[in-house]
């Protein structure tokens, strides 16, 4: 993008008076998930915050994270499991665009996968094993009974429906109630504060407890529970007066702004002293300093970036004479843009214009083989219905031409260039690209 465009992009989110020092300003973007880090303050513009490119902002605290740079797209995440657990299924992996403007390309990319070559079969249970003894001797207890999952085992990791474990039960016709007795006054515990606050009528108490275990009742037939409460309580009236502890004061600015262009930090300090600590109470907790945002009100610099090589020109002689299909030496170049340096960023390292020697091959007749298949490509779609395909090209068997040109000082290659038309012998009467195409299996169903 030049620099003409980055400054209609910059202008087109100025924001009215109404919209200033409202947005929260970062220093630094997560390259993976694209939220905003390294949180500098708000109170500034998105222009001001945007000084620095390197930076981004959010409207408010739960909108989204909005990159100060050209758009550009993040890594690929890891590849997604696979929506089944055996034969063939798909997965799929995402990226998002980071910076002002919409990226080129796709946000999502889907291809086959296979956990396991075969699904899991269930086997069968075994006879069931006598019954257990009641496990009581009084009242109602349980029988139980097993049965093994191996006739015939499980394959693949698969298992029998059922329980492998049956239980039912079993009446001794013994009925053994008892009746609940308390236990002896456990000690007095700690009282519920350590302190008591001067003037205050509403002292800490502090409790002890007893259990309905001496012995307890039972159940069935039920027995009596023990009479009155478990707990006892009493208040606690020879504590001392409670501590005050610290609280801090304003902040106050103690430096200067930590950068020269863009939005930085300050330092802020503190004291402990509203109110002071007394009485043996604790100093006040946290930091005595801070920093806080400060904004230059000027942009940083912005080195430039080299945009993709353009396209070869036409292969061709300063003579201007034809050299297509014969074995004449011509030259072709292409050309690359330094795009977005700004005040006073570098420019960009290296040359803007690359030349090579080349043999002008537009539109001559060779002979052509055909290539190997090309591995299997992405699935059209992300889920529902989907395919995948493969292909083989006819590709031109180049004349032996000397591959350096002659009489030159020093080796310098030579290169084929423009777009032949090879000759291979037709495959499904197609003489120049063979497609194979194949359903993509098992993707999950559309929303």
């Amino acid at each position: 993008m030049s620099f003409l465009l980055l400054l209609l992009l910059y202008i087109s989110i100025i924001p009215t008076a109404a919209d200033v020092d409202n947005v929260h300003c970062f220093a630094e973007v997560n390259e993976q998930t694209g939220e905003c880090e390294d949180y500098l303050g708000e109170g500034v513009s998105d222009v001001d915050c945007c000084l620095n490119i390197k930076y981004a902002f959010k409207l408010d605290q739960q909108s989204p994270c909005q990159a100060c740079r050209l758009p550009e797209w993040s890594q690929w995440s890891a590849w997604s499991g696979c929506t089944v657990s055996c034969l063939e299924g798909v997965q799929e992996r995402r990226r998002i665009c980071i910076g002002q403007g919409d990226c080129e390309g796709d946000e999502v990319e889907v291809q086959s996968c296979s956990l396991q070559d075969c699904c899991p079969q269930a086997g069968g249970w075994s006879d069931w094993s006598p019954w257990s003894d009641c496990s009581v001797t009084c009242q109602v207890g349980q029988r139980q009974r097993t049965r093994q999952c191996n006739n015939p085992p499980p394959l693949c990791g698969g298992g029998c429906v059922g329980k492998s474990i049956e239980t039912v039960v079993c009446d001794t016709q013994q009925v053994c109630p008892t009746h609940g007795s308390w236990s002896n006054w456990g000690p007095w515990r700690q009282c519920s504060a350590s302190c008591t606050v001067e003037g205050s009528q509403n002292f800490p108490v502090q409790s002890r407890y007893r259990d309905c275990d001496n012995p307890a009742p039972s159940t069935i037939p039920p027995g009596r529970p023990c009479e009155g409460s478990n707990q006892d309580t009493r208040d606690c009236r020879d504590l001392p007066f409670c501590e005050v502890n610290g609280v801090w004061g304003a902040w106050q600015d103690d430096s200067e702004c930590s950068v020269t262009c863009g939005v930085g930090r300050i330092r802020q300090k503190r004291f402990c002293n509203n109110p002071a600590p007394k009485h043996g109470g604790r100093d006040c907790a946290g930091p005595p300093v801070k920093q806080s945002i400060c904004n230059t009100k000027k942009p940083c610099p912005i080195d430039g970036t080299w945009s993709a090589w353009g396209e070869w020109i036409e292969c061709a002689r300063l003579q201007q004479d034809d050299i297509r299909c014969q074995k004449k030496v011509g030259n072709q170049n292409r050309l690359r843009e330094c795009r977005g340096q700004s005040h006073g960023g570098r420019w960009c390292d290296g040359p803007y214009r690359e030349s090579r020697a080349c043999y002008n091959a537009e539109g001559c007749d060779y002979d052509g083989s055909w290539s190997e298949w090309s591995p299997w490509g992405l699935c059209s779609a992300a889920c529902g219905a989907a395919e995948k395909e493969r292909s083989k090209v006819c590709e031109p068997q180049y004349p032996d031409y000397p591959d350096i040109v002659p009489g030159a000082t020093r080796s310098v290659e030579v290169f084929f260039s423009g777009t032949p038309r090879p000759k291979c012998s037709p495959i499904n009467k197609e003489r120049f690209k063979v497609v194979e195409k194949t359903e993509c299996k098992n993707l999950p169903l559309c929303p």
